[in-house]
């Protein structure tokens, strides 16, 4: 039997084990419901804080505010409600140029009657213009649209300088447009009343432009700001447009280089919502749209700031952008807005001022913040090198308590910066692993109708890859050296400095949006300087009570500011295409948002008693999301009305004649240009019957452009990958050729041929050229510029109220000069958007499921080779 003293000294032996254990391994450090507790708060201020800001509406007025000059929303709604009864308001269509122009006019006549007269002058011009211009590798060409423009004049005003405000009314088919862009079109008109009955002087003219061809690809602003006798004098612009319908607009495009422009949207729009981020993501071409805002700049040299809607993107350009989804406390935060803009900018002496770009956000729609471009710079070199320091710092009072030597604190902490690139690698990459086998197995947009599948998805694995390597090494280790505290300020200082290095990388690529990593690192930088001046880093865990709520700001923006591009772009990928993996681009920016908002926070998990616990949770969420959204009807991307699968198909008949007018081919069948990346699958599982469906990427190699009927840029680019379903019944469009041959003729010179054609579009209409390889196309009577580019050569048309004819006329040269043969080809592609379609056309369309938004026409294509 063992004595007591023995028994005494072996437990003294196991308690020293026992606390060493706890010093290098945390045990003990923080009961398991802290940690619990700690993530219910941060859930709390995400739902409780962020997502209601992020709705936050103003109050909307009535018509029992008018006597105080107030932008009154209840009025802009009724307008908007007669807007919307207009319906579809097509190019070319009794609604656009009639209907909705009368609307339009007869508003205007009643605000004019109204009006001020010892503080303005009003005036109405109906523009109807015609003009072409190239973008995008296309030749886009009009002929007889319309806008509505309204001068303001304040009376003795002498400026040359017009402040001009600009939206359109026309829409894309099968849509009324309450969103886009009738919203802003209300507004504009609300904001003309109040202007014009309020007593209140301005230093310079305003127009108002409304515009009847924006969604034809931007034709009647440029038809404006290229002849109008009143564009030469606009040098400010505010341009609002729509992408989505019933939220608050963001402020996505300023400038170009004006920066003073952000000062009046801080000082007058009384609802700020923006980001630099926004900005450089909408101009990399990422987001499948655009506004007249591209066109003010480049035809008009104009500066100034692009505004839209951008909320529930689902609805954009489909049957459901109604009247009825719009709140009239929506209407009041643009009206809001552009009021006060225009009363800022009608009085801005700024016409010229010192080029740059700028800094610019909104802080949970509480408050803006702009700086200059160069300040912005050497904010994101300033902050990174104080980071350095400070954690420099810290490293040295780690080695005065420690009692070793500097060199080695160095080495444990490079060691840790390893493990932390690791961990940042993790928390970006699992992710997109997953997005990437959601997307190989056929699976993609699962998050569409059920966004909050990606915090399973997308949020857990990156928390699970932010943590783990930290939580692995600060278990493997045996480091008595540091205590376990130490050890934990090392790891967020790695995670520090791996933000510092990217953010000054960003930074010299130039990068503006840098700025989100240095505001975040700003907010370490605090908690750090106070931890080290009250000596709380030298006191165990007291100093994790500063950081976690200095933490809270941002938490706060970043997972505001995240949220927002989540909302936006969400419903965006339903509109990708099929080239494009969509989740890669939804997890990498959750991931990012993760990194940003929780990326100091979740290493404090590591102080609990239950990490491990904590790791395999957020795994187990994970792995239960996955197989939710893989398995079960929560992960089916569509749903009907709120989250639909576009479909567009056109109801085609295409002839192709051989030099002398014999006819080679004649058939009809269906063209599918499927917006998503699922494609057909959904519509198969749905059983429509999509039998005998095949590509037209082999007619892609045989016929100029794939002989097909391209109504867009959008079929134009994808149409590698066009379905064609034929149908044995002709496509009934109209009976009369489009091209009529006038001339045909060897010019004196001998050496050159003149053809003369007529062609009969319809308003929505393309043209194909395509010489032979052997020939020239000299001149000719399209756009001069546009001929310096390698054919095919592609010309959309569209026409508003003049619908006649066009003469084409070629001249083109070829060695030998031999004309007896086929020197040219021309494709003529005809829309009849307004058509519902032949009954055969009709049958098929109904046969499509619920969850599916059909935008579909006849459409006929003719080739010839003269």
């Amino acid at each position: 039997m063992e004595s007591n003293e023995q028994l005494l000294t072996d437990d003294s032996i196991e308690t020293a084990k026992v606390k060493s254990l706890g010093k290098k391994t945390g045990i003990h450090k923080t009961p398991w419901y802290f940690t619990e507790a700690s993530f219910f708060v941060w859930v709390f201020l995400f739902l409780g804080v962020v997502v209601p800001l992020f709705y936050r509406l103003p109050p909307a007025t009535t018509l029992e505010d008018e006597s105080k000059g107030i932008f009154i929303a209840q009025r802009a709604q009724d307008n908007l409600y007669d807007f919307d009864k207009i319906g579809t308001k097509l190019v070319g269509s009794e609604a656009n140029e009639n209907k909705t122009v009368q609307f339009l006019l007869s508003e205007l006549a009643l605000i004019q009657a109204n009006v001020l007269e010892d503080f303005f002058d009003m005036e109405i011009d109906r523009q109807i213009v015609s003009g072409s211009y190239v973008k995008g590798g296309a030749l886009f060409q009009y002929q007889g649209v319309q806008n509505i423009v309204i001068k303001l004049t304040p009376k003795n005003c002498t400026s040359e300088d017009y402040l001009l405000v600009n939206t359109h009314f026309d829409s894309k088919p099968a849509t009324p447009s309450a969103g886009d862009a009738g919203h802003m079109v209300v507004c504009v008109l609300e904001v003309l009343r109040v202007i014009t009955t309020t007593r209140e002087r301005f230093e310079n003219p305003i127009i108002f432009l409304l515009n009847g061809a924006e969604e034809n690809s931007l034709q009647a602003s440029h038809g404006f700001i290229t002849q109008h006798k009143w564009a030469p004098n606009c040098k400010v612009l505010i341009n609002l447009d729509a992408a989505g319908s019933g939220s608050r607009e963001i402020l996505f495009q300023t400038g170009p280089n004006n920066p003073w422009l952000l000062n009046y949207y801080k000082n007058h729009a009384k609802h700020p919502f923006a980001t630099t981020m926004a900005e450089e993501i909408f101009q990399t071409g990422l987001i499948p749209s655009d506004t007249d805002y591209r066109i003010f700049v480049a035809y008009g040299n104009l500066v100034g700031l692009d505004l839209g809607q951008c909320v529930n993107g689902y609805v954009y350009h489909t049957k459901y952008d109604r009247f009825d989804i719009i709140p009239r406390a929506s209407i009041q935060n643009t009206g809001d807005n552009l009021l006060g803009l225009v009363k800022g900018l009608a009085n801005a002496p700024e016409l010229r001022d010192t080029t740059g770009k700028t800094v610019f956000f909104d802080v949970l729609g509480l408050f803006f913040v702009s700086y200059s471009e160069s300040n912005g710079k050497i904010l994101n070199y300033s902050v990174p090198g104080v980071v350095i320091i400070l954690v420099y710092i810290s490293l040295l009072r780690m080695v005065a308590n420690s009692n070793v030597t500097f060199k080695k604190i160095l080495c444990w902490f490079a060691l840790i910066l390893i493990v932390q690139l690791v961990a940042f690698v993790m928390g970006l990459a699992l992710p997109l692993i997953v997005a990437y086998m959601f997307d190989k197995y056929g699976l993609t947009m699962t998050y569409f109708s059920t966004p909050a599948i990606s915090l399973g998805l997308y949020v857990c694995p990156s928390l699970v890859g932010l943590a783990l390597p930290s939580f692995i090494y600060l278990r493997m280790q045996n480091n008595e050296n540091l205590t376990y505290a130490q050890q934990l300020q090392m790891t967020l200082h790695g995670h520090a400095i791996i933000l510092a290095v990217i953010g000054v990388a960003l930074t010299i690529y130039g990068l503006r949006t840098t700025y989100i990593i240095t505001w975040t690192l700003v907010f370490y930088v605090i908690p750090l300087l106070l931890n080290l001046l009250t000596s709380l880093h030298d006191r165990g865990f007291f100093w994790i009570g500063i950081l976690k709520v200095i933490q809270v700001v941002p938490f706060l923006y970043n997972s505001y500011l995240f949220y927002t591009f989540i909302v936006i772009l969400t419903p965006m990928m339903g509109r990708f295409g099929q080239n494009t993996n969509p989740d890669l681009i939804i997890s990498a920016l959750v991931a990012m948002g993760t990194i940003l908002s929780l990326g100091f926070l979740i290493l404090l998990v590591n102080k609990s008693h239950r990490s491990g616990f904590v790791i395999v949770s957020l795994m187990a969420i994970s792995a239960a999301t996955i197989y939710m959204a893989s398995s079960t009807h929560i992960g089916f991307p569509y749903r009907p009305k709120t989250n639909v699968e576009r479909v567009y198909y056109l109801h085609v008949r295409r002839i192709f004649y051989e030099y002398g007018g014999s006819v080679i081919k004649d058939e009809s069948g269906y063209l599918f240009n499927f917006q998503d990346r699922r494609g057909s699958a959904p519509l198969l599982e749905a059983n429509v019957n999509l039998t005998g469906m095949v590509s037209l990427e082999s007619d892609c190699a045989k016929y100029m452009l794939c002989g097909i009927p391209i109504p867009d840029a959008r079929y134009m680019n994808s149409r590698l990958n066009g379905m064609w379903l034929p149908r044995n019944t002709p496509v009934e469009t109209v009976p009369e050729k489009p091209l009529e041959l006038l001339n045909r003729t060897v010019l004196d010179d001998g050496k050159t041929l003149l053809i003369e054609v007529k062609i009969f579009y319809t308003d929505h209409s393309s043209l194909f050229i395509q010489p032979e390889e052997d020939v020239t196309i000299t001149k000719w009577s399209l756009e001069e510029s546009y001929l310096t580019y390698s054919p095919p050569y592609y010309v959309y048309f569209s026409s508003g109220v003049d619908s006649s004819p066009v003469i084409l006329t070629l001249e083109l040269q070829k060695p030998g000069s031999n004309f007896n043969e086929c020197v040219v080809q021309i494709g003529v592609s005809r829309q009849f958007m307004n058509s519902t379609g032949d009954s055969i056309a009709q049958d098929f369309a109904k046969t499509f499921p619920d969850f599916a938004v059909l935008i579909e026409w006849p459409a006929d294509y003719h080739r010839y080779k003269l």
